[in-house]
């Protein structure tokens, strides 16, 4: 059967519009060959990120961008994400578009750290990325995009302190300095004296080292004393260890009894001496006694011849005695109980 050369410009026309259409989504990164997983990710701003581009994944590339649609506003721009394999997606993973100053922009999948994955047709969590001047600073020297940082700052607080120093300001700084000055003068001579203490010859420090070795040499020269000392006191205490304390107590204790009982006993009305301190007829007799005593003085002394006669001639004196003390007595305390 022979093939007419229509046919065969068809059939050519048809493989190629076929070719030309695999061609054409396998550069927009859709694979008609494999089982692919797709994903999402919103973003502000792409950067430049186009269909095809690659998406990577700790530096290997494992999809490419299906599509990207910003709608009418453009305020929101839908990534579409294709995978060429299956991978396990965590569901805390962040997508950030990674800009180059030297290839494409790629699209960086950092991967989570939980058990739960992501399924075919989720949307990524997404992450502001750095722009593409300061991702060159930061690989070039990452101090150049702390200084740049810092520079900023600087110019700032300087228009600060610039518009809040006046001319009052500035002179309590010019006063600061000064005392500051005459502190920075006295630390010198406390150094100075301090410097002076800690001389090795002449400081107070040296000579208080050299007194401290005096005293620790005389107890190392009477070492042998203080261990007699020692020994004598050790001695001492073993012997009043060996003391029976206990019956030494025991002993006090009974005497202490006793004289608790003695007292007792001069405390009550028995007894002898109980009697002289408790019973009043003891002091009765003795007032009376001392009262009688007292009147027959005094007789004795106004009457002298009615007990001793030294005359030849006289006559005995037949007065009555006395019945009463003296006037110069009759205050006397032992009065009281001359009726008694």
């Amino acid at each position: 059967m022979k093939i007419s050369n229509e046919t065969k410009v068809g059939s050519l026309t048809a493989i190629a519009i076929v070719l030309l259409i695999l061609g054409f989504n396998f550069l927009k990164g859709k694979n008609l060959t494999t089982k692919t997983m797709r994903f999402y990710a919103v973003f502000g701003n792409i950067q430049g990120l186009a269909t095809s581009n690659a998406v990577v994944i700790n530096g290997k590339q494992v999809g490419t961008i299906y599509s990207t649609d910003g709608g009418v506003d453009m305020r929101r721009i839908i990534v579409g994400i294709t995978m060429n394999e299956t991978i396990n997606i965590p569901d805390n993973s962040v997508a950030v578009i990674t800009p180059s100053l030297l290839g494409t922009t790629s699209l960086e999948i950092k991967l989570g750290n939980t058990n739960v994955y992501k399924k075919s047709g989720d949307t990524l969590a997404t992450a502001t990325s750095m722009g593409m001047l300061d991702e060159a600073f930061q690989k070039v020297d990452p101090v150049l995009l702390q200084v740049k940082a810092a520079v900023r700052s600087m110019d700032s607080v300087l228009l600060t302190v610039n518009s809040i120093f006046d001319p009052n300001t500035k002179n309590n700084i010019k006063g600061v300095m000064d005392n500051l000055n005459r502190t920075t003068a006295s630390l010198a001579v406390s150094s100075a004296s301090l410097q002076g203490l800690l001389n090795t010859q002449t400081g107070a420090l040296a000579k208080t080292l050299e007194n401290m070795s005096s005293f620790t040499g005389g107890l190392k020269d009477n070492n042998a004393k203080i261990d007699q000392t020692l020994t004598n006191l050790e001695a001492t205490t073993a012997k009043f260890s060996k003391l029976d304390v206990q019956k030494t107590l025991s002993s006090l204790d009974a005497t202490v009894t006793e004289l608790k009982n003695t007292i007792g006993k001069v405390n009550s009305d028995k007894g002898t001496l109980g009697l002289l301190m408790s019973d009043t007829k003891l002091y009765n007799n003795l007032t009376a006694t001392s009262n009688k005593l007292n009147l027959l003085l005094d007789d004795f002394r106004v009457n002298p011849k009615r007990y001793v006669n030294v005359s030849v001639f006289g006559r005995k004196d037949k007065s009555a005695p006395l019945s009463s003390p003296l006037p110069d007595t009759v205050n006397a305390p032992y009065l009281k109980n001359v009726n008694r």
